[in-house]
């Protein structure tokens, strides 16, 4: 699982610098599909990871807003300063912890924090999905969704 982690935050770390050559006004125009635009996608990615994860952990959820993070910069800087927080936590993980029940406060299903790993995982993965066809649309190559070749050992 740490691998995937780290594949997610390297693409989401190259779509990032992929946006930096639309202007703001494209990374916020109402597309079809998926989140509606560029730069909400990628705010509701690491907004939704943090949420997740912070609740696997047994804390309390931070409530953020879109409006706050309205450009590419706000939310490169919310990204990053999420993961700093996240990264111990997923670098320590250790499968023991896979079955271990958790129930997050705005949910009142009881899962498995394992569960709720892989559901931030693929939860990610989706979003990116999207933004691929998005930039096909804009007649631009999106970022490679390859695990081959990036250096991920999951380690």
């Amino acid at each position: 699982m740490k691998m995937f982690f780290q594949y997610n935050w390297q693409v989401r770390d190259e779509w990032m610098e992929w946006c930096k050559q639309l202007p703001p006004e494209e990374l916020l125009r109402k597309r079809t599909g998926g989140a509606g635009t560029i730069l909400y996608t990628l705010f509701h990615i690491a907004d939704v990871e943090y949420s997740w994860l912070r609740g696997v952990q047994g804390k309390s959820d931070v409530q953020v807003t879109f409006e706050a993070y309205k450009t590419l910069e706000k939310v490169k800087e919310l990204s990053d300063a999420c993961r700093v927080e996240l990264r111990d936590f997923i670098e320590n993980w250790s499968d023991e912890r896979e079955d271990e029940p958790v129930k997050v406060e705005w949910d009142n299903e009881i899962h498995t924090k394992g569960e709720l790993l892989r559901h931030v995982i693929a939860h990610e993965i989706h979003h990116m999905g999207q933004l691929s066809i998005w930039a096909r649309e804009l007649g631009i190559t999106p970022v490679s969704a390859n695990v081959i070749g990036r250096g991920l050992t999951g380690s």
